[in-house]
């Protein structure tokens, strides 16, 4: 080891160092520094005359080479996610969407980024570079199909390999949070894989899959509402509003694979409403997983209202009650103004949050539909009370009562689960009479499947058995079918007022559009009059209003004969003197 022990004063002369050798230590030297002695004044003498005879500043100007100009600090960094490409080798990216309607609307948000990103789309699978799937983790059946479709997309893959062509796999929504390791690591089916929060990451998420890695982001989001996404619709479309849930169901997963509460703008979502009336899209459904519990914090004035939330009358949270923000009914109020020839749906709510305020706007403005999604799960008030729902079976009841009361012909739609934990056969007699009680339209019923991360995971036991879950749902279908026919049947020989959504599925003579109440309207295609008293005809396409006189009706759709073309603001006349004819013959 070499020890040095400096002492080195400021000066330009020339510096001696003698090496020690310490007796004893012969492994070991000492270093001192020594200055030899020159006089400061010769020192400093020669270097002002070597200053004084050197070039000056302008010298060295003149003789410098041109120098480019400074990088832009906004892009000196900037790389593009993917190299430069032809447009004959533009990606193709090929979507499958599975589950609720927010992974229809998350669809289109990835597809909106990776456009931005020079991705082009494809509806043909053999076409595409890459193959994204949009999936669904609130039911085993959901996460059991999107495996096995993995498989068959990893024989295609194997394929396109032997021709030097290669395939990306990625998986996006609620199956990538829950199911990373697995998908990633275990069974490594995917290249990417991608939250409900980090659909801004997918073209470098990709970018990195092209290269050969394996890439994931699955990281959930406080604020993430992607407010400044437009995606383009055609005539019918869904909007996003606020993303996550708070209420902590004890059988639902989407706390854990969507996260907490957050509400987009309300000047992003007006803006963006604006724009889809400009673009002439005829309906607009307000989207959140629990969409009429939104509250927008972004202005200091929302935020600064003592407001606490207004609740159904006998429900409850899980959570202290919040305060300030602009609230659902607000948003609800200026949304409906911006084109009264507009539909506004909204989906999907919690019945704990309809106040009559809610309620008195809907049956207000002509322009909100009178359909009202109100997700029962059970009509047993002790398996509601360990589903953690907050309300009992009367208090349910009451609400369905003060709907139909505020908004008479209300349509009414619901959630059910059958066999949740505990389930008794009592309990499940009781939600078959809740579904003939109350008579639904539009059902979604569906055995329980227990989901890891849940309340009901940690704390309770699936104790029903395939079998009998089976079973039970067969009955409450049997039993909702049979309800939901005799709604559709008070229909017949009514005059409904349909938004064609294009050709019927099962023969192109036929056309089909939906009613105020979001039931499927079947009609054949004819050319109609411009308005009811016109004697002149033109062709009837997908974004037109009709009035459709009802002739029949099933559990799942109405049919009829088309009158005349109408639109929304009209529609209410038309009906007028669509009655008074009926009354003079």
């Amino acid at each position: 080891t070499l020890k040095l022990k400096c002492t080195v004063e400021v000066s330009l002369n020339p510096v001696k160092i003698k090496v020690l050798h310490l007796p004893g230590r012969a492994n070991k030297s000492r270093c001192f520094c020594s200055v030899s002695e020159h006089t400061e004044e010769s020192r400093v003498g020669r270097f002002k005359s070597r200053l004084t005879s050197g070039p000056d500043f302008q010298d060295f100007i003149r003789t410098s080479p041109p120098q480019n100009p400074p990088p832009d600090p906004q892009t000196e960094y900037e790389q593009p996610y993917l190299p430069h490409i032809s447009p004959a080798s533009v990606p193709k990216v090929y979507f499958e969407t599975y589950g609720c309607q927010m992974n229809v609307n998350d669809t289109e948000i990835a597809w909106s980024i990776l456009q931005k990103g020079g991705y082009l789309r494809t509806s043909e699978l053999s076409e595409a570079d890459v193959v994204l799937l949009v999936t669904c983790s609130v039911r085993e059946k959901a996460e059991q199909t999107i495996w096995n479709r993995l498989k068959q997309l990893t024989l295609l893959k194997k394929k396109r390999l032997k021709a030097s062509a290669q395939l990306k796999i990625g998986i996006l929504g609620c199956m990538a949070e829950r199911l990373k390791t697995e998908l990633l690591e275990k069974e490594k089916l995917v290249d990417v894989v991608a939250g409900p929060d980090a659909y801004r990451d997918l073209p470098r998420l990709l970018s990195l899959a092209h290269g050969g890695q394996r890439a994931s982001n699955v990281l959930l989001s406080l604020e993430e509402t992607y407010a400044d996404v437009m995606p383009v619709w055609d005539n019918v479309s869904i909007l996003s509003i606020m993303r996550g849930c708070d209420n902590m169901c004890s059988f639902c997963v989407v706390p854990f694979t969507r996260g907490r509460e957050r509400s987009r703008p309300v000047s992003s979502i007006l803006e963006e409403v604006r724009m889809l009336s400009d673009q002439g899209v005829k309906e607009v459904t307000l989207l959140g997983q629990n969409v009429n519990s939104y509250r927008d914090l972004s202005e200091e004035q929302f935020r600064g209202s003592e407001l606490s939330t207004h609740l159904s009358r006998g429900f409850s949270t899980k959570y202290r009650s919040k305060r300030g923000g602009l609230r659902f009914t607000e948003l609800l109020d200026r949304v409906s103004l911006i084109d009264p020839d507009m539909r506004i749906r909204f989906t999907s709510p919690h019945p704990k949050d309809f106040p009559d305020e809610v309620l008195q706007l809907i049956q207000e403005r002509k322009n909100i539909c009178k359909q009202i999604h109100l997700p029962a799960q059970s009509g047993s008030t002790q398996v509601l009370q360990t589903m953690r729902r907050g309300y009992t079976r009367e208090a349910y009841l009451e609400l369905v009562e003060n709907i139909r009361k505020i908004i008479p012909g209300a349509s009414l739609s619901s959630d059910f689960i059958a066999g949740f934990c505990g389930e008794t056969e009592e309990d499940h007699q009781q939600t078959m009479s809740l579904l003939r009680e109350v008579g639904y339209n539009i059902g979604f019923l569906f055995a329980y499947s227990m989901r890891k991360k849940t309340h009901a995971y940690h704390r309770l036991q699936d104790d029903v058995p395939a079998e009998v879950k089976q079973r039970r749902l067969e009955e409450l279908i049997s039993v909702f079918r049979e309800e939901a026919a005799k709604v559709s049947s008070t229909l017949i020989g009514s005059t409904q007022l349909i938004l064609v959504e294009g050709e019927s599925k099962r023969s192109s003579q036929e056309l089909c559009g939906r009613n105020d109440g979001n039931l499927k309207v079947i009609f054949p295609r004819k050319d109609l009059p411009s308005q009811a008293t016109d004697s002149c005809t033109v062709p009837v396409k997908a974004g037109d209003y009709v009035l459709v006189k009802i002739t029949s009706a099933n559990s799942q759709s109405l049919r009829g004969q088309a009158i005349s073309h109408t639109s929304l603001s009209d529609s209410i006349n038309s009906h007028k003197l669509l009655s008074e004819q009926a009354a003079s013959c």
